[in-house]
């Protein structure tokens, strides 16, 4: 019976004369080693999915993206430690001068200075001469009515007296606080009139007094003065004590 079944299929697939351009059907090949009898099944239902594989080589790099926005700026952190103080770099080179500032305040200046002359002819010693005619006293640190300079301001002085001697020989001696510090004398001579001077530097502490007179008696006493000639006692500050 399988004989006779193979013959018929074989007819079956020869052209008959009105059929020649009619294509025969594929005949399916037996598999080797199948049965003589073996006929195609049913397909089966698809498999389970295999196991993963391996992970694949890493790719080449891509190209440089384009820079991206700053991100928000963060919080502040906390204050560090001191470093240590570096080597003193070199000197640089000077600046360009400031300029010119605003005039300051003026300083203050401190003023004390007196110069009097004689009126008349002084007649008693050993007193302070009375000093009455008023060159300059702007400060009022000269007494008239005592003939003494009264010291206000602290500091270094400098005094002078020029005399006009005359009948008599005279012997005048500056004094400070009641002792005489310098003397002058001149000798008259007959008929003749002549002058007398001295000067000298006293640092004079407040409250200080310095004047002139006759010293000794009446037959030092020369110091004159009228219309025509002088007798003159003049003093002043050079510096007040800054202490």
């Amino acid at each position: 019976m399988l004989l006779l079944g193979a013959v018929l299929l074989l007819l079956l697939a020869l052209p008959s004369h009105g059929q020649e351009n009619i294509e025969a059907p594929e005949v399916l090949p037996i598999p080797k080693g199948a049965c003589a009898g073996w006929m195609a099944g049913i397909p089966g239902h698809p498999g389970h999915n295999g196991t993963p594989g391996r992970d694949g080589r890493d790719g080449t790099p891509g190209e440089k993206g384009e820079k991206g926005d700053p991100g928000f700026a963060g919080p502040k952190g906390d204050t560090g430690e001191t470093g240590v103080t570096g080597v003193e770099g070199p000197r640089g080179f000077p600046g360009i001068p400031g300029r010119k500032g605003e005039p300051g305040e003026s300083a203050y200046v401190y003023r004390s200075a007196f110069s009097v002359g004689l009126e008349t002819r002084v007649t008693i010693p050993n007193i302070p001469i009375r000093f009455t005619k008023i060159f300059y006293n702007q400060q009022n640190h000269y007494d008239g009515t005592t003939g003494k300079f009264y010291c206000n301001i602290p500091g270094l002085y400098y005094f002078s007296y020029h005399i006009t001697v005359y009948l008599k020989d005279v012997k005048v001696s500056l004094y400070k606080k009641d002792k005489a510090v310098l003397f002058t004398y001149d000798q008259f001579q007959d008929k003749n009139v002549d002058q007398a001077s001295g000067s000298v530097l006293l640092y004079l502490e407040k409250g200080d007094q310095v004047w002139l007179q006759v010293y000794g008696d009446g037959e030092n006493n020369g110091v004159y003065a009228d219309n025509v000639h002088d007798s003159t006692f003049t003093g002043f500050l050079l510096y007040h004590d800054i202490e």
